[in-house]
């Protein structure tokens, strides 16, 4: 492999951490506000797609 192979391949992870500890928090903010056994199903798939939440709303902001 080259060096740029690899500093290209160390972003790409640096990024996963990031989703990965945005996703332990909002999966622990979700969870606490669930009640109930549906609720807490909802809350993991919230908090799977809580990045489309946040882009959605800036760009909406954005607009004006």
């Amino acid at each position: 492999m080259t060096r740029t192979t690899r500093s290209a391949q160390a972003g790409a992870s640096g990024g996963g951490a990031v989703y990965g500890l945005g996703l332990i928090g909002a999966l622990v903010y979700f969870w606490q506000h669930a009640e109930g056994f549906w609720h807490h199903v909802g809350a993991v798939l919230e908090a799977l797609v809580w990045p489309a939440f946040v882009v959605y709303d800036l760009l909406k902001h954005l607009k004006g």
